[in-house]
């Protein structure tokens, strides 16, 4: 199987409520998926499906190739957007119970625990209480009993949520490096920053349907359109400007008389950008060329707003 989890047409809905529609994913192994979509989408239930906390009212979910079951959630971890560490434990302490409840025992508990504790330097926090510690200190003990038990898939939801930039990308690092031993990870966060980063595939889940899916680099290239951004050499901007004007579509330009350079930003009908790399050829000493591709974020956006629009 090349896939670690498959959702198949899976509903669920609460009273009135329909917090997921006939969804459908598939979540190849040893990748980064990013599971993404506004508030109130259905993103959280359908990892509480996911996680056996609560279950879909049709369709099915396949772990590994099996219907998943109640066996597959040691092989699972999760971290949830709401933390939920005791405060009076002291660290040590309630991270190697915790461990301990996902199946480790005590000794191998203690060794990874000994591990990850160097690994993010944090080795002196183990007799400190988590009420002692700030909220990113204790996110850092949190995302360490998630991974201690070295799940097939692991599940992030806001893992990048009260670090510092520097803590952010220190945890961004450790999940690169989980996926390149293997793990597998949905991704669930509105930080589009991160998704670029992160993600190879994305899911956008907008009023519990799923309206988007696939690789993020190809759903990239479906999004372009066709905007090209140029610098040049001008003396005289004036007169051809004008002429661009008239004859491509000029989304907007500027002009730096100190250094004599200006910048266009121009949408073509196609892709093919010689017609105007040729014209502006004879007219200016070209310098700088691009074309724009849409961020992660402009793709999110207008495809809510469209679906938005459609279902008005």
């Amino acid at each position: 199987m090349n896939n670690i989890l498959v959702a198949t047409n899976v509903t669920k809905q609460y009273g009135d409520h329909l917090a997921l529609k006939d969804v459908s994913l598939e979540i190849p192994k040893n990748s980064i998926y990013g599971l993404l979509g506004p508030n109130g989408a259905g993103k959280t239930t359908l990892i509480r499906i996911i996680n056996q906390i609560t279950y879909p009212d049709q369709g099915a979910v396949y772990f590994d190739g099996e219907p998943l079951n109640p066996g597959h959630i040691a092989q699972i971890g999760y971290l949830p957007e709401e933390r939920g560490l005791y405060k009076s434990m002291k660290v040590g302490e309630q991270a190697l119970y915790l461990a301990q409840l996902k199946g480790l025992p005590k000794a191998e508990a203690k060794k990874r625990l000994k591990y990850w504790f160097e690994k993010l330097e944090i080795g002196d926090w183990w007799n400190k209480k988590i009420q002692e510690l700030s909220k990113g200190m204790a996110q850092k003990i949190q995302f360490v009993v998630t991974v201690l038990h070295e799940p097939k898939l692991l599940i992030f939801d806001e893992p990048f949520s009260g670090f510092d930039p520097i803590n952010a990308n220190i945890i961004k690092e450790q999940i690169l490096e989980l996926k390149e031993k293997g793990t597998s990870i949905i991704f669930s966060t509105h930080r589009m920053e991160s998704v670029e980063e992160l993600c190879e595939h994305i899911a956008l889940i907008h009023k519990s349907e799923k309206i988007l899916d696939g690789k993020l680099a190809e759903i990239k290239k479906a999004y372009k359109n066709n905007i090209f951004k140029i610098g040049m050499e001008c003396l005289s901007p004036n007169g051809l400007i004008g002429d661009l004007q008239e004859r491509f579509n000029v989304l907007n330009h500027d002009y730096d008389s100190k250094e004599g350079q200006l910048n266009i930003s121009v949408q073509l009908p196609t892709n093919d950008s010689r017609e105007i790399l040729n014209y502006l050829g004879q007219k200016a000493n070209i310098n700088g060329f691009m074309e724009t591709i849409p961020s992660a974020n402009d793709i999110f956006i207008q495809t809510i707003q469209k679906r938005n629009t459609t279902h008005e």
